[in-house]
């Protein structure tokens, strides 16, 4: 199963780690978990390139980590709700894939 765990901090999102496999299928040929994957890389994107908000990304296998530096600036906190609109639309359409909590820092 994918888990993501949405940063709060005074009500905004402030970053995401994101860890696991959907184990919807074999890997290479998992939908769920290319879903996830090109979503996050796409926040990512958003984030630095478009923004220009310096990040603190975190990547290993199984596990990706993104950390806003200034989260109550700009656009940046959008992009992260946006994100987790996304991994729940998804996990509602493949069920026991993806679990998502939340956690204040």
């Amino acid at each position: 199963m994918i888990r993501a765990v949405f940063e709060r901090k005074n009500g905004r999102l402030c970053g995401v780690t994101i860890t696991g496999h959907a184990e919807y299928a074999d890997p290479g040929e998992d939908i769920v978990c290319a879903a996830v994957s090109s979503a996050v890389q796409y926040a990512t994107i958003l984030i630095t390139e478009s923004f220009g908000e310096k990040d603190r990304e975190t990547q290993r296998k199984n596990l990706i980590a993104v950390r806003l530096t200034h989260p109550e600036q700009g656009q940046s906190a959008l992009v992260l709700d946006g994100l987790y609109q996304h991994l729940q639309f998804l996990s509602e359409d493949y069920p026991g894939t993806i679990e998502i909590d939340f956690t204040e820092v």
